[in-house]
């Protein structure tokens, strides 16, 4: 194994680990904000493994500028492909804050029919009365929620945000083990 990562082919197999490995580290640490603690440790170790094969093999190379360079590049693009995996996954809720000037009881009709729990109150902005809805959201669920939305108010403000901590509410009316 030693000759194969030694070769022309080593910098590609030294930058394919690193990916995998970069991603899985950038997957773990935005998992483990988001308090997935069955993944973390599983991705961890499988992260740590890679990267000591990597970086041996880095390190027994290091007369070879490809050697080197596809560690690095191996980091970089780890990074980018990382991040990408995790907007895919989109594990986790979101809370979406939703602020309307006419149409905000369509708005939170429309959220609910699409089975969206909506709370709306009313508020006052710079500009007088408002309607203010919140909802939380798989994180996988923001774009049809935008885009619901923007179909009955096109000048709504809408913010998203990483809720914390959730406790009860709908989502959570049955218990879990």
């Amino acid at each position: 194994m030693t000759e194969i990562f030694a070769g022309p082919l080593g910098p590609f197999l030294i930058f394919g680990l690193r990916i995998i490995d970069v991603s899985l580290a950038t997957l773990r640490m935005l998992l483990s904000m988001r308090n997935a603690r069955t993944m973390v440790p599983i991705i961890g170790f499988f992260e740590s493994l890679i990267w000591v094969v990597a970086v041996g093999t880095a390190i027994m190379n290091l007369h070879s500028v490809w050697h080197i360079l596809g560690y690095s590049a191996g980091f970089a693009s780890g990074t980018v492909v990382g991040l990408w995996l995790e907007g895919k996954l989109a594990v986790g809720l979101a809370t979406v804050r939703v602020i309307c000037t006419f149409e905000g009881e369509a708005v939170a009709d429309a959220l609910r029919r699409r089975g969206f729990g909506v709370t709306s109150f009313p508020g006052f902005g710079r500009q007088g009365p408002v309607e203010m809805m919140y909802a939380v959201v798989k994180r996988r669920h923001i774009p049809q929620v935008i885009a619901e939305v923007e179909a009955v108010d096109a000048d709504a403000f809408i913010s998203v945000e990483e809720p914390r901590t959730i406790r009860r509410g709908w989502m959570f009316s049955k218990r879990r083990s």
